[in-house]
């Protein structure tokens, strides 16, 4: 009978702490809520852009250099999104979604391609001049180092890992990604 009871009781904790968690945000205590450029001009934002840098992730696995985004401003008021790679075999990787503006800012984006699943796409960082961008989203599992050129100079990769940085991310776990010079 006395193990059944702790067995309960093992199991109440248990259950106590799930809840908790569930209810608690991800970087609770740890860092301040990720916070995004103050606006962005659509109009320049829009067009091709490389991967300089990306945390790595399950739906890149396979892109093994030349990744792009192609973003093209839509009459309804959305953004198409076009995500290009090449495989290890060689062959071009395209996945095609639509972004939706879920902010006045325009920083903050809510990216699908697979409805009904939306993933957060928040401007972070933003050259003035629209040379380079810093993608993250809320809970920092993901980032993305966007560049209108396919190489950096190392003078300004090292200012984009300031920012980076100031936001909470961890340089050491970005991945470069080669770009060659092949369309």
């Amino acid at each position: 009978m006395g193990c059944g009871r702790q067995f309960v009781n093992v199991l109440a904790v248990m259950v106590s702490l799930c809840a908790a968690a569930a209810v608690l945000p991800p970087d609770s205590g740890k860092r301040p809520p990720l916070s995004t450029v103050d606006h962005v001009d659509l109009q320049l934002y829009a067009g091709r852009w490389f991967e300089i840098a990306r945390y790595p992730n399950p739906f890149q696995r396979d892109c093994q250099s030349d990744v792009t985004a192609l973003y093209t401003l839509q009459k309804n008021g959305k953004v198409e999104v076009v995500n290009s790679c090449r495989k290890k075999n060689g062959k071009i990787k395209t996945a095609r979604g639509t972004a939706k503006i879920a902010d006045p800012s325009n920083a903050k984006l809510r990216v699908t391609f697979f409805w009904p699943f939306y993933g957060d796409y928040w401007i972070i960082g933003l050259d003035p001049d629209y040379r380079w961008a810093v993608v993250g989203e809320p809970r920092r599992r993901y980032l993305w180092i966007l560049s209108r050129d396919p190489r950096m100079p190392l003078p300004e990769y090292d200012k984009v890992l300031d920012v980076v940085r100031s936001h909470g991310y961890d340089p050491d776990q970005l991945v470069q990604t080669p770009q060659s010079d092949q369309p």
